[in-house]
Order: structure tokens, then sequence, then C-alpha cells
């Protein structure tokens, strides 16, 4: 029987933080809720940290993941939005990691060429693909769906590893001097052209 785990995923922002949590069974992926944190702009960033922190916690502890990933920082033009984008990265890193999850980081390429299969797709055709792989989600806002999409992201990358370690674990059990597909055991004499004639 195919074991359950649960992921989340974590689009940070500190305006607005999308977030995604999904069950994967197999290969198969099953929504299990998603939405937006925000935070008050007139609040100072400290205090506007400590709600997006705790805010990520009640989340972790209400749904209990296994996992997390969160989408890699940007730099853009404007040096102060790109300074709160990080501090909001941080807390989405902090809240999962003390909360005893394990945290992958994934960039928007990685995300689009495994949610879409292209490094170049559009935030439209990201959330297209989103919801044609979790048709109940209900995905509000596009922050919600950057978070799904970086979840669908680990979920695929997390399933090739385990694909890999399975691989390597079946490599190291066969005895010394085997190869996949053949049998172990005395070879078979085969007649020579002499005796077969």
């Amino acid at each position: 029987m195919t074991s359950r785990t649960r992921l989340i995923g974590i689009d940070p922002g500190l305006r607005f933080t999308g977030w995604g949590i999904i069950d994967v069974e197999g290969n198969h992926l099953i929504h299990v809720a998603d939405g937006v944190i925000a935070t008050d702009g007139e609040d100072p960033v400290p205090a506007r940290l400590c709600a997006l922190y705790d805010a990520l916690t009640a989340l972790i502890q209400t749904y209990k993941p296994e996992e997390a990933a969160v989408e890699e920082t940007y730099v853009n033009r404007n040096g102060s939005s790109t300074l709160k984008l990080g501090y909001a990265r941080g807390v989405a890193l902090l809240a999962p990691a003390l909360e005893g999850l394990s945290v992958s980081e994934y960039g928007a390429m990685a995300v689009k060429r495994a949610v879409v299969g292209t490094g170049a797709a559009t935030k439209e055709q990201v959330e297209m693909m989103v919801r044609r792989l979790l048709p109940s989600a209900t995905i509000r806002r596009a922050d919600a769906s950057d978070a799904l999409a970086v979840v669908i992201c680990h979920a695929h990358h997390r399933a090739s590893a385990l694909r890999i370690a399975a691989g390597q674990a079946a490599a190291q059990s066969r005895p010394a001097g085997t190869r996949p597909g053949r049998r172990s055991g005395p070879a078979r004499s085969r007649p020579t052209p002499e005796a077969a004639g």
C-alpha cells in the first residue's frame, strides 16, 4: 500500500504570502487547502513579520505537513522591495524549520518547468496547469496559485529523488557481479558448435 505524505508550499511576500497544502500518494496529487496570509501595510515591519510567522506556524500546526517548499527570492529593481521580500522569505524558511520540517527551495524557472514544462511559462499558464492538476483548489489570489505550483514542483523533485534512492538501494542489495534483469546462480552451459552437430 502506498503511503501518503503531506507537503506545504509557500510563496513569500511581506504584503501577501501564498500557501498551499497537498497530499502525495504515489503519483497522485491531492489538494488539501490553499490561501493567502495578508499583513497590514500600516504596521511596522517587525510587527508584520511576527504576524506572518504566527500565521505560518498556526497553519503548520493545524495541517501537520511533513515537508515544506519555499520559492526563492528574485531581485527586482526596487532595493527596498527586494529587502522586504527577503525578510518575508526568511520567516517562510524559519517557521517550518522550527516546527521540525525539512525545507526545500526552488527558483521560479524550476517551478515553471515542473508545472508547465518550460521555464518561460507565464503566470497565467502556471495557474491554468495548477488548476488542472488540482481541480478542487480554490485559488482566490495568484499568490496561492504560486504556492501550489511550488509544492507541486517539490512533489515532482521528491518523487525523482525517491526513485533514485530506491534504485541505488536495489543496486547495493544485489550480490556482487550480478546485473539487473539477470538471474543469479550458476550460468547454464551452451552447447559448442561441435557438440551441436
